[in-house]
């Protein structure tokens, strides 16, 4: 059974979907075990506290810079004998340490299909907003792993979402949540927990 630690920055839909998932059995071999929060009261430590899920506050406010708060979240995942790191809805940029520190066993959900829309800028709203402007037909959420290069890891899971006549951001937003974001990320987080990927030249396959 792998400990899974879920790094977050806000309201946590992402990790409820992971709560729920874990509780009705599509989460197989993994357990979450804590949620760290990078910013004070956010609502994801409550839904944590709800669920009886251990919530740790470490506010990127109070470090001097990313090397020194990224030291702090890798010995805190050490602590709590973090076997897979999921982000989501993680919004605080950590450096090489944590990526040397768990290689292969970190994965971030992004709000699009990679490689379009994504890397430095390209996050929450912003994403959905750039998606309407270029008036794109097809957008979707991405579940890659997390390495130096900013949404730059191999891709484990992808799932297409229709662009609608008379979406905004936020309506589009909540569509690529709940038709992809929600599904694709527990079913990734179960197959590493299952040890059913492996990563060849840059690539990630699926056994």
């Amino acid at each position: 059974m792998k400990n899974i630690a879920v790094l977050v920055s806000g309201g946590g839909t992402n990790l409820q979907a992971l709560i729920d998932a874990e509780k009705s059995g599509i989460i197989k071999d993994g357990k979450i075990t804590c949620v760290i929060s990078s910013k004070e009261g956010a609502y994801a430590l409550e839904r944590a506290k709800n669920n009886g899920i251990k919530g740790i506050t470490l506010p990127r406010s109070e470090y001097s810079d990313v090397a020194a708060y990224t030291a702090a979240i890798v010995d805190t995942l050490k602590a709590e004998n973090a076997d897979i790191v999921v982000y989501a809805g993680f919004m605080t940029i950590l450096d090489e340490q944590i990526v040397k520190a768990f290689p292969y066993k970190m994965v971030n959900v992004h709000p699009a299909l990679i490689p379009s829309f994504c890397g430095k800028g390209f996050y929450g709203l912003h994403v959905h907003e750039e998606v309407l402007k270029r008036g794109v037909k097809l957008t979707g959420a991405t579940v890659h792993f997390v390495t130096e290069v900013c949404d730059g890891g191999p891709i484990i899971l992808q799932k297409g979402v229709e662009v609608k006549k008379g979406d905004t951001p936020e309506i589009l937003q909540r569509r690529v949540m709940e038709e992809a974001e929600w599904k694709i990320l527990p079913e990734a987080v179960s197959l590493l927990c299952q040890d059913r990927i492996t990563v060849r030249d840059d690539v990630a396959y699926i056994d």
